[in-house]
């Protein structure tokens, strides 16, 4: 657009209706998100080597634009991509949409709500949702150190959205028909260091088995770690099959901490989880893996924006560094 046509346009304003201004502030908030987030997807090829992702070939043509992201074709494969191939993302539609619905997350909108708020279907944000955090859930501390605190938590099986059920539904959650563990439980494992760093695996129903436990905790725990839990035995015979440092908390017997071992931390997380999930009336066993991803993420403190969240969701982390 040429300086004389823009200057008409500036002209028009005053003329405009309050109504006919709000749809204008709203159009331009939306090129600008549209901008913005097209920045960071681009951004996130151009801060690591380029090369294919089909072959790894590294001499690599321009090869025009679509939707908006620079298009690259390979000399050795001839195979075409952009920033977005071999992301999680990938072949999702609405680019343009994506930052407004990071925002959404770190927000903790609600999926109807963020729908009507991006002029999408609510079906579409329930598939963002779970491309943005299978990516997210992947931002874990590769090694806990230290004095690390392990406990396992529990939470009521679910199969929200499932269709065909072998049991009757329960609404909003509901209770567990058996008191106490039982396979309607499912067990969550949750190991945290006194740096913060926290990890969880979902071990499946039931109570955790040693061999659950091992291989969870065996390739991610230090040689040095003093490995600290509650009076379950499951630790401590994985503690001596690995020959690591244990120590438990006897809960039953009124003890909480004793000096430096304790597991209040991982107890506190405990707390923190819960009382977030507790939002989403309930969440399918299916995708809990993702839920623990986002709040770890969001515990750390690393998906707090939304820029943060979307280039996350590309799979590259800002807060790591690479050495």
């Amino acid at each position: 657009m040429n300086a004389e046509t823009f200057n008409g346009l500036i002209k028009q304003v005053p003329r405009l209706t309050l109504r006919q201004r709000l749809l204008l502030r709203k159009r331009l908030d939306e090129l600008d998100d549209q901008q913005q987030g097209l920045a960071v997807i681009e951004s996130q090829s151009a801060t690591r080597p380029r090369c294919c992702p089909h072959c790894q070939g590294t001499a690599l043509d321009l090869h025009g634009h679509v939707n908006g992201l620079q298009r690259y074709r390979c000399q050795a494969c001839r195979r075409t991509f952009n920033a977005l191939t071999g992301t999680a993302l990938a072949r999702l539609r609405k680019k343009d949409k994506w930052l407004g619905f990071s925002g959404a997350l770190v927000a903790y909108q609600p999926l109807r709500q963020a729908a009507a708020t991006l002029g999408v279907h609510r079906n579409t944000t329930l598939r963002w949702r779970h491309r943005f955090l299978s990516s997210i859930k992947a931002d874990r501390a590769p090694t806990l150190k230290g004095v690390t605190e392990a406990d396992e938590t529990y939470f009521l099986e679910s199969r929200k959205g499932c269709r065909k059920l072998d049991r009757p539904a329960r609404r909003r959650g509901g209770k567990a028909s058996k008191r106490g563990l039982s396979g309607e439980q499912v067990c969550v494992l949750v190991a945290r260091d006194r740096t913060g760093q926290t990890l969880d695996w979902v071990t499946g129903a039931g109570q955790m088995s040693k061999a659950q436990l091992s291989g969870a905790l065996q390739p991610v725990l230090a040689r040095d770690v003093l490995l600290v839990s509650d009076g379950n035995p499951t630790y401590r015979y994985f503690a001596q099959e690995e020959g690591i440092s244990y120590d438990a908390i006897n809960l039953s017997a009124g003890l909480r901490v004793n000096g430096a071992v304790h597991i209040q931390n991982v107890n506190a997380y405990h707390g923190r989880l819960k009382q977030w999930l507790s939002r989403f009336h309930g969440v399918a066993t299916h995708y809990l893996d993702n839920y623990l991803g986002w709040f770890r993420a969001l515990d750390n403190h690393h998906a707090n924006s939304k820029d943060v969240t979307l280039a996350m969701a590309l799979g590259k982390f800002p807060h790591l560094t690479v050495t």
